[in-house]
C-alpha cells in the first residue's frame, strides 16, 4: 500500500487526481473529490473549488474524526465518506469519487451493473453494487457507501455518482475508469434487450485469473 505523508510532493498527487478525472471525461466542475491516507489523517480536496483552479496549497489534511488543521480551507462536502472508508478498509489509501456521466446514469435509474463482462471483476466480486440513497455530505451516506464497499473496491452511489478505492491513487483513477466503461457498456446492453451475465462459477474464474494477471495487480 502506497504510503502518503502530509507533503507537498501528496497533496500535488491528489491536485494531479483531481486534473485527470476531468482530463479522462469522469468530472466536470466542482463535482467529485479525492483524498489519500496520510498517517494521522488523511488529505482531501476542498469543497467549492475547480480543478483548474486547484493547487497543492488548497488541499486540506485533517483527521478521520474531522479536525481540520489550522489555517485551511474547508474540506469536501464529503469527507466523512472518505473517512470513513480508511476506517472501514485498513488496506485502502485512496479514494475517488466522481460523477462520471454513465455511472450516474446508472445511479439515478438505481441499477448496480451486473456481471454482464468479466472486467466488473477489476472491483472484487461478481459485479459493482449500488448504495442505497443518502443527501450528499450526510452520515447516512457515508454508512451506506461503507455497506456496498464491504465486499468490493468500488460502488455506484443512488441518484448521486461512482465511489472507486484503491491500495494508491493511481489504481483507484484506473478503477473508476473501469466502473465508468462497464457502465457504458451495460446501458447499451439494456438499450438492446439487456446483457446476457455471467454465471457465478465463470465469475470465480475470472476473479482468480485476476490474481495473477499483470496489469490488473495493484502495485504500490
Amino acid at each position: 500500500m502506497k504510503k502518503y505523508s502530509n507533503d507537498n510532493n501528496s497533496r500535488q498527487a491528489v491536485v494531479e487526481a483531481m486534473d485527470a478525472l476531468v482530463k479522462k471525461g469522469l468530472n466536470k466542475g466542482t463535482s467529485g473529490n479525492v483524498s489519500v491516507r496520510t498517517g494521522d489523517g488523511m488529505l482531501i480536496t476542498p469543497t467549492g473549488i475547480s480543478p483548474q483552479a486547484l493547487s497543492a496549497e488548497h488541499i486540506v489534511h485533517m483527521t478521520l474524526d474531522g479536525d481540520v488543521d489550522a489555517g485551511q480551507l474547508i474540506p469536501s462536502s464529503e469527507w466523512r465518506m472518505h473517512a470513513d472508508v480508511y476506517r472501514g478498509k485498513p488496506d485502502t489509501a485512496a479514494v475517488v469519487h466522481c460523477h462520471s456521466p454513465y455511472a450516474t446514469i446508472l445511479a439515478c435509474a438505481r441499477k448496480a451493473i451486473p456481471a454482464m463482462h468479466y472486467m466488473v471483476a477489476a472491483a472484487g466480486g461478481h459485479g459493482i453494487p449500488l448504495a442505497e440513497y443518502a443527501t450528499f455530505g450526510s452520515r447516512e451516506l457515508s454508512l451506506a457507501n461503507l455497506g456496498a464497499l464491504d465486499d468490493s473496491l468500488a460502488c455506484l452511489l443512488s441518484n448521486h455518482g461512482q465511489i472507486a478505492t484503491g491500495r494508491n491513487l493511481q489504481s483507484a483513477l484506473k478503477l473508476a475508469e473501469v466502473v465508468e466503461e462497464q457502465a457504458h457498456c451495460y446501458w447499451g446492453t439494456l438499450a438492446i434487450g439487456g446483457p446476457v451475465i455471467l454465471d457465478s462459477a465463470q465469475m470465480d474464474e475470472v476473479l482468480t485469473a485476476f490474481r495473477t494477471y499483470g496489469q490488473q495487480r495493484e502495485r504500490d
